[in-house]
């Protein structure tokens, strides 16, 4: 059994955040994520664009001043363990890991941005 359902990758948003930085920062300490480009706004003032690669995904991110808010699901081999970095690397618990029901335990992390990280390993 694989530790996430057949067919499924890890995450797959574009996220519109006022720091981008910040949720970089979020990524790679919380997940190992890797910085893939960074385009800064003309003058350096900001980010533009960013990708990032999460395990099997890429996430890209764009700074505005009005934000949407967003949910991913990430997919791990160890939730507690990427719970626990998420909260080291400065996130907010929105609800404690626990079994959900559907075969999936879970818990949910906000970023700095506000963006709510649902960290999973799929069980059943």
């Amino acid at each position: 059994m694989s530790w996430k359902p057949d067919g499924y990758t890890s995450a797959s948003p574009y996220l519109i955040v006022r720091d981008a930085e910040a949720t970089l920062r979020f990524l790679e300490h919380a997940f190992s994520a890797t910085r893939l480009r960074i385009h800064t706004r003309d003058g350096g003032a900001g980010i533009k664009h960013a990708k990032a690669r999460l395990d099997d995904t890429v996430i890209m991110l764009g700074e505005m001043p009005e934000t949407v808010a967003a949910h991913v699901h990430v997919y791990v081999a160890d939730a507690d363990a990427a719970f626990a970095k998420a909260v080291e690397a400065g996130g907010q618990i929105i609800q404690e890991m626990s079994r959900s029901g559907d075969g999936d335990y879970r818990g949910g992390i906000a970023d700095p941005n506000g963006i709510v990280w649902w960290i999973s390993t799929q069980e059943d």
